[in-house]
Order: structure tokens, then C-alpha cells, then sequence
């Protein structure tokens, strides 16, 4: 998907905000819910809609973990502790889980299924209805092997059962002044390494360090994908020509081969949701 696709431009749509007030109806029909909560767009949109729906009978539970930058969840805690929301931060180590650190094609469902199973704990224990996740009408679209662990869970997806969409989230959490409105979108650091390529916490630090030094010169929009010794950066092609610009593409160079990589190279494509999925079979 081209990073544009996702921009949300302009005001709400009639179609958006019937949405909405489908969402709110149906969070207030579960009457208390756990929400997975990375501080990304579409989960921070969740939270919100929640809060509204059924004030503070809201749980926030975000996964600490070496797949999950320090500086997303640090965002995330500051934003439920703005909102005042009840915020919980549990352990969630993937790298321990059989199946998923040699990273084969589903290495989303048994991350999934661990954190969701962690939550509807949580849930069981402490009386909660529900456990929601951030999923979006756009997922469909992709390769998401966690949906099936949602599924065997009972993990409810607010978002993509009432259709809404990246876009239309982007605009309805601009109308209400969110700051995640304009966010880019973010997945586990786990995705940004082939399948079969096998995943450990010193590779994953590397990459995180190396996103750190994209967001440090202001970058909307980016990945920075591994393959072996070449780190392929991905950005919006809006954002492709600043790359080239001598002082940022200097800088980015000698950062990275300070982080273990020899090559460094630039999408032409751009940013795109799932490359990684790109030549899998089912890809489209």
C-alpha cells in the first residue's frame, strides 16, 4: 500500500461518522473492555472511542518487549496517562516463544496469541467483558496471520467490524484533536526482516536504533528493512527526495554502518504496509 493511501484527508465523512457512532454503540453494549494498546493510530483511535463510550471502565495493556521500540511505549503511556486512562505495561518476550524468532511467514499469530492470551487473562481475572484490538477495515487487505489468533481468542475488533477504514480513522481522530491523527503507521520490529531470516534481540536493537535516526530527522513515514548486510529504507515517496539530501543522506549512512550495516539503499517504491509479504503466496 502506498503511504498515501492512508492520509485521511479533509473532514469526516456522513459515512465516517455513522461509523463512529456505531463504534461508540456497540463499546458501550460490551460495557467494560481491555484494549491492546501500542499507541499507534488506529489503537489510540480505539482508546479514545472507548473512553468516550464507557468512561472508566477501560483497560489499556501495552506489551513491553523487544519487538516494541522504547520511544513507542513511552508514547503510549504518556498519552493513556494524559487521557486518564488505566494503563498497564506487561511482559510479552516473542523471542521466547517456539515458532517465531525463525521468523516463518505466520510469526504474527503465535505473537499474537501470546499477548492476546495474556489480555483475555487479564480480562478473566479482573471482570472485564471484552478484549478489543486495534484492527482496521484495511487489514483485510493484507497478510494477517494474527487474525486468526484474535479469532480462536474472542478478541473483538471495534474498527474493522464497523468498517472503518485508515483514512477515515485518520479523519475522525483529527476532528477530535488526537495526537495520533498524523502518525505514521507502525508495526513490531519483527517485520522488518525476511521470512526465515532468523530474529534476536541484538538484530532488533539495531534496527530500532537506526529507525531512531530516521525519526530524528523528521521523517513521517519509514521502515528500515534488513537483508543481511544491507538495510533497505523504505520512506513515502513524498518524503524519497530528501533522502538524497547530501547533509541527511551523509548522516544516515555513517549511523547506520555504525549500526552493523555495510550497504544502505532506498526504496524507489516507497513505503508500503506488508513488503515483506511481497512474492508470499496469497499476496496481492
Amino acid at each position: 500500500m502506498d503511504s498515501s493511501a492512508d492520509n485521511g484527508g479533509g473532514a469526516p465523512t456522513t459515512d465516517d461518522l455513522r461509523r463512529y457512532a456505531e463504534l461508540l454503540a456497540s463499546l458501550r453494549s460490551m460495557g467494560s473492555v481491555v484494549v491492546a494498546f501500542s499507541g499507534g493510530v488506529d489503537s489510540a483511535f480505539l482508546l479514545h472511542a472507548a473512553k468516550q463510550a464507557i468512561g472508566d471502565r477501560v483497560l489499556a495493556v501495552t506489551a513491553v518487549s523487544p519487538t516494541y521500540p522504547r520511544s513507542e511505549r513511552e508514547e503510549a503511556s504518556r498519552l493513556a496517562r494524559s487521557w486518564g486512562v488505566a494503563h498497564r505495561l506487561v511482559e510479552s518476550n516473542e523471542l521466547e516463544i517456539p515458532g517465531f524468532s525463525g521468523n516463518p511467514p505466520d510469526r504474527c499469530y503465535h505473537c499474537k496469541k501470546e499477548l492476546f492470551g495474556i489480555l483475555a487473562g487479564i480480562a478473566r481475572d479482573e471482570g472485564y467483558a471484552a478484549v478489543c484490538d486495534g484492527s482496521n477495515a484495511d487489514d483485510v487487505h493484507d497478510i494477517r496471520p494474527g487474525r486468526r489468533a484474535a479469532e480462536e481468542l474472542s478478541v473483538r475488533s471495534p474498527l474493522l467490524e464497523h468498517g472503518l477504514t485508515k483514512p477515515a480513522i485518520r479523519r475522525l481522530s483529527r476532528r477530535d484533536g488526537l495526537p495520533t491523527a498524523d502518525r505514521g503507521s507502525f508495526a513490531c520490529l519483527s517485520s522488518r526482516f525476511p521470512y526465515g531470516t532468523r530474529i534476536d534481540e541484538e538484530s532488533l536493537g539495531r534496527v530500532e536504533a537506526c529507525e531512531e535516526v530516521m525519526r530524528g530527522f523528521g521523517f513521517r513515514q519509514f521502515r528500515v528493512r534488513v537483508h543481511d548486510a544491507v538495510a533497505r529504507i523504505e520512506v513515502g515517496r513524498d518524503e524519497i527526495p530528501r533522502l538524497f539530501e547530501p547533509e541527511i543522506s551523509e548522516a544516515i549512512h555513517a549511523r547506520f554502518r555504525e549500526n552493523g550495516f555495510l550497504y544502505v539503499s532506498v526504496d524507489l517504491k516507497g513505503y508500503r504496509t506488508g513488503s515483506m509479504n511481497e512474492g508470499l503466496p496469497g499476496d496481492r
